[in-house]
């Protein structure tokens, strides 16, 4: 660049357009080509950004959990962080199960660290399949939800 009959040189900002449709399966019908604008994306917008594109998958695949017939899988990202393995098994239903069940057996399993009485007492319980089958059908009250391990 010249600036004032001398050179200078510049330097320019790198600026990139992409020309793309990421929504995967919307639910609504996209807007024309030419009625769409171009948006700056940037470190700071990207999950508003994402949450406004909407991207989404649906598709089916083996059921791999029981065995029988074909998961559905629905998901719509809204972040970055919806790509991780712990969020997209929270919006898959027979998953979100087993994480919570995982979770709680996680916590379980910290609150009951170096209390021996008490991990006797589960040893004998899970031993023994009828007092389990009883205990696992006695109907909760509020109290004992209460004091459940969080």
């Amino acid at each position: 660049m010249e600036i004032y009959g001398s050179e200078k040189k510049v330097e320019l900002p790198f600026v990139m357009g992409v020309l793309a449709d990421l929504s995967g399966k919307p639910l609504e019908p996209l807007p024309s080509v030419a009625d769409r604008k171009l948006l700056d994306i940037d470190i700071d917008n990207f999950d508003e950004r994402m949450k406004a594109m909407k991207p989404r998958v649906a598709f089916a695949v083996k059921n791999t959990l029981t065995g029988e017939g074909q998961l559905m899988v629905d998901i719509t990202f809204e972040s970055l962080n919806d790509f991780s393995p712990d969020e997209i098994a929270k919006k898959v239903d027979s998953l979100s199960q087993l994480l919570d069940a995982r979770t709680q057996l996680a916590n379980l399993q910290t609150y009951m660290d170096g209390k021996a009485g008490a991990e006797e007492l589960v040893m004998k319980l899970l031993k023994d399949k009828s007092l389990l089958a009883t205990l696992a059908s006695a109907p909760k009250t509020k109290q004992s939800a209460a004091d459940a391990p969080q």
